[in-house]
């Protein structure tokens, strides 16, 4: 997609530290990390969302997230990864992508990057559970 600076990575038009480039998708270091050795994989099409990502192209795609993960983690001696994307809200390229983020025990990361909350009660959590449940059912089905 024209201007979309993911896809001019993809394209070999911009320039970006490459970690694999396969049918799948394309990994790169982000360049703002939350810790050296951040990752980005994207996959080769221009998608958006996880949602826009077709059923047939997810094994593909997660298949090469879950490998980064492992090397990520091998590859810098880290502890652990933390592997995450956004969708719309904070997306700040409009390319899917897959942040794979080395973690060492004591590095300053907590948790999420956001507030936590709790419910009310065990009522309230089972309305939530439900309404997500009630959406999910036509799409299983």
């Amino acid at each position: 997609m024209s201007g979309c600076v993911f896809c001019g990575i993809v394209a070999g038009e911009v320039p970006a530290f490459r970690v694999a480039d396969e049918p799948d998708g394309v990994a790169f270091l982000d360049t703002r990390p939350v810790f050296k050795g951040h990752v980005l994989v994207v996959p080769r099409t221009h998608l958006i969302t996880l949602t826009d990502v077709p059923a047939t192209a997810l094994p593909g795609y997660f298949g090469l997230v879950q490998r980064l993960a492992v090397a990520v983690e091998s590859g810098l001696g880290a502890g652990g990864t933390f592997v995450a994307m956004n969708n719309k809200v904070s997306q700040s390229v409009p390319h899917l992508h897959t942040h794979v983020v080395p973690r060492t025990k004591g590095d300053g990361l907590r948790g999420f990057f956001w507030p936590r909350t709790r419910y009310a009660d065990d009522a309230e959590a089972q309305g939530y559970a439900d309404r997500v449940a009630a959406a999910l059912a036509p799409a299983a089905a």
